[in-house]
């Protein structure tokens, strides 16, 4: 029994590494088998929050996860809607860390992906994930926290999985009132009812395995937990070795599927996703699980991730091929500084007030 504890995160890497690998042939972008960043920024588009034509199309993936998880905690009677715990600080995190990731042009779960299929791009952003994650690490040694969450109702914990019943309805039913990529990554996407199934099963998985991106760093410093980094390096190694058995590895920094070659701005933008992800308690991925779980903390997160990419493809700053622009240069600035504030305040100032308050009651 300890045995198979022991090798169920290794083979949900490997799962996962097989199941994004299946969708890459299947259509979906160049190391793009999961990305949770950019599939909500497709849907962004296909809902119209953003007008950029090539990344536009409602991702199968995101509703299968969300069902995935859903029914599978509504089998084991684990759905237990929760929520209040800083909800607009957490869609701000959201948001900014969707820059971070737009900049660098993929989530963690992407970063592991493009790292198996050869691109050295992205080992130069794990680097700046790990120092962001080490960044958070600091200030959750200093005491940061968001508070509590309770129990809400439970319409509050249905309202996301009601909400992508939505969505795949109107793709399957309505599409003519959706946008569609008639070119780029959005134009590139698997059969809907494989990527659908796919959801599905990474929900499930992501569920019971309780996945996530971040934990592996932030657990193997604070808690000396090193179980979750045998997910991630067993996604890349069996992400490398399916790659090189499907022709599918590229080595090196030039010529990878959708992203750019620039090492400073794939540090940077990594950095932010790793302190936000910290700050929110998980990553992109962990956060669309939970969401589907009734958390409506984590769905307020995600729907600041949808606002982030809508935000900066709207206004310029999601990156490209081509590089990072200038306005993605400041949006990074600027989402820099209110993350460190939102980390600051709670972690000093507002402990520090609360100390003062419990002194004056005395």
């Amino acid at each position: 029994m300890k045995v198979m504890k022991k090798m169920s995160l290794p083979l949900t890497g490997i799962l996962t590494a097989a199941i994004s690998i299946t969708l890459v042939l299947c259509g979906n972008p160049g190391n793009m088998g999961f990305c949770i960043a950019c599939f909500l920024r497709d849907t962004a588009g296909a809902i119209g929050l953003h007008r950029t034509a090539p990344v536009q199309y409602v991702r199968p993936e995101i509703i299968g996860i969300i069902f995935g998880v859903f029914i599978l905690s509504a089998i084991k009677r684990e759905f237990v809607p929760r929520g209040g715990s800083a909800p607009l600080t957490r869609f701000i995190l959201g948001f900014a860390l969707m820059t971070g990731a737009l900049i660098f042009l993929g989530c963690p779960l992407r970063m592991a992906l493009r790292i198996a299929g050869g691109d050295l791009n992205a080992v130069i952003g794990l680097t700046g994930f790990a120092a962001g994650i080490f960044g958070g690490i600091f200030f959750l040694n200093k005491g940061y926290s968001l508070k509590r969450s309770y129990e809400v109702s439970k319409t509050d914990g249905l309202l996301t999985p009601v909400s992508t019943l939505v969505l795949l309805g109107l793709l399957l039913l309505v599409p003519s009132i959706l946008f569609f990529s008639e070119e780029g990554p959005g134009s590139m996407h698997a059969p809907l009812l494989v990527a659908l199934i796919a959801g599905l099963i990474m929900g499930a998985v992501g569920f019971i395995s309780r996945l996530c991106f971040v934990a592996g760093i932030r657990d193997s410093v604070l808690f000396k937990s090193f179980s979750m980094l045998w997910a991630f390096f067993a996604l890349i190694i069996a992400g490398i070795i399916g790659n090189l058995i499907f022709g599918k590895f590229n080595l090196g920094f030039e010529g990878q599927p959708i992203a750019h070659t620039d090492g400073l701005w794939n540090f940077l933008g990594m950095s932010l996703v790793g302190i936000c992800s910290v700050l929110l308690g998980g990553c992109p991925f962990r956060q669309l699980v939970l969401a589907g779980s009734g958390n409506s903390d984590s769905a307020v997160t995600v729907l600041g991730m949808l606002a982030g990419a809508a935000f900066a493809h709207n206004f310029g700053m999601a990156s490209s091929a081509a590089g990072v622009t200038e306005n993605g240069m400041i949006g990074f600035a600027i989402a820099f500084i209110i993350v460190i504030f939102i980390a600051v305040f709670n972690t000093f100032i507002k402990t520090k007030r609360s100390k003062k308050e419990a002194l004056g009651s005395c």
